[in-house]
């Protein structure tokens, strides 16, 4: 996510329901998949019939699924339109605006940089960027880990008319932090955690000063190249466009009315469901306004050899990148162990690590599985579900997870942690 945390509402609470998310009576529209009949997985037949059932369910438009098991088997299949009114069938070679997922590679930059011994991660933000309020006592790793008690701009009334008003602005850095700044801090450094895009703006900021590139070449030489990522790119802030192909991208309701959830109000939702109450294009908006936390487009292969770098390495020294694995922690007090977030990226399960991403228009979801060597790539032409605002890929995500490992990966008790609200 971008904008709104359904990060928070899938890792500590939703969980309890990967296994119960959708009817698997229900009568699928055939995806479309390149795997043959003979040799589809047990759980990609389960899954046939729920994830078209949870689209239904959700609005959901289109949809490409792609795992890779070494045990259960691999599969890839795509799910619904392209674009509404129309039927242009999703491809697993589409682009997507990856959002959130943006910020694990702002963060493993920050962490090759201190590999490098450029910076220590206990360095204050005010070594880089005088002007943070407190700055002296906010240090690298608290805005990595979402710690920091800086207010994010993008909850800003003000700062989300202009979103509607003007799609195109290319934002800068610069006019996104002054946005933030001028509101109080909203907690003290490390006592709490609350997701921020500002906390990712201002490590954007570190990695130009400190490389001397803009982040756009800073992803591209340390991470994009490396991994042999052709099709993956954080663009210029003046650029708005996607590369071809491509699925429309679809939001319920405009910036404004979203500020706080995506979630469609109770009197239009049977609209939103049926159809007759159309979201939003937002294919075109310009993504400028998320920059290191939530700019980059990708494709579901580069994410799966991203996520499977992210986690289990290659892109850091090893023990830089043990540490990141260890620095999760629970979102809220009494939240079940192996559930978290960390340098930038989350422990969904454990073992299970990766991140999601919103932006309105699109929502994808990236984890892999240390222990069995799975990899989960979701994405959706569609921000987020109107019945409870939750990134769509999410919702999705606990049938797939739900179908390859049943109460295995529950929490002992998720039910029991309070869902904190950014």
């Amino acid at each position: 996510m971008i904008k709104k945390s359904a990060l928070a509402i899938f890792v500590v609470g939703a969980v309890l329901s990967l296994s119960a998310c959708a009817s698997p009576g229900a009568a699928p529209a055939a995806p479309v998949t390149d795997s043959p009949a003979e040799v589809t997985p047990e759980y990609a037949a389960t899954l046939e019939g729920q994830i078209t059932d949870v689209m239904e369910k959700n609005a959901i438009p289109g949809v490409v699924v792609s795992v890779q098991s070494p045990s259960k088997g691999d599969w890839s299949a795509t799910f619904g339109t392209a674009e509404l009114g129309a039927d242009v069938p999703m491809s697993l070679d589409d682009y997507f605006r990856i959002g959130s997922n943006t910020k694990t590679m702002t963060s493993t930059v920050i962490l090759q940089l201190v590999d490098e011994g450029k910076l220590s991660l206990d360095d204050p933000i005010s070594k880089y960027r005088p002007d943070v309020p407190g700055g002296e006592n906010i240090t690298i790793t608290q805005l990595s880990e979402m710690r920091s008690g800086l207010f994010s701009y993008t909850f800003d009334p003000g700062f989300n008319s202009t979103l509607d008003d003007d799609p195109q602005k290319a934002w800068t850095p610069d006019e996104l932090l002054a946005i933030a700044f001028s509101h109080p801090v909203n907690a003290a450094p490390g006592t709490e955690f609350e997701y921020s895009n500002t906390n990712i703006v201002l490590l954007g900021v570190v990695i130009e000063q400190l490389t001397g590139m803009s982040a756009s070449e800073a992803f591209k030489e340390r991470i994009f190249e490396p991994l042999g990522l052709k099709h993956s790119s954080l663009p210029a802030a003046t650029d708005s466009s996607i590369p071809q192909s491509h699925a429309r991208g679809y939001q319920f309701g405009t910036n404004v009315d979203t500020i706080d959830s995506y979630a469609v109000p109770a009197d239009q939702l049977s609209d939103a469901l049926d159809g007759t109450l159309e979201p939003i294009d937002q294919t075109d908006a310009n993504p400028s306004w998320g920059w290191t936390a939530g700019g980059a487009i990708s494709t579901p292969a580069d994410l799966a050899v991203y996520v499977k770098a992210l986690v289990g390495g290659g892109l850091l020294d090893d023990a830089t990148q043990k540490l990141r694995l260890a620095s999760i922690q629970p979102m809220s007090a009494g939240a079940p162990s192996g559930i978290g977030y960390g340098l930038g990226i989350v422990q969904f399960a454990p073992g299970i690590f990766g991140h999601d991403g919103q932006l309105p228009g699109f929502s994808t979801f990236m984890v892999y599985n240390v222990d069995t060597g799975d990899t989960i790539i979701i994405g959706c032409n569609l921000s987020a579900s109107p019945v409870d605002g939750q990134n769509a890929a999410v919702v999705l995500a606990k049938s797939v997870m739900g179908a390859m490992y049943g109460a295995s990966v529950l929490p002992p008790d998720p039910a029991a942690s309070p869902t904190p609200t950014p």
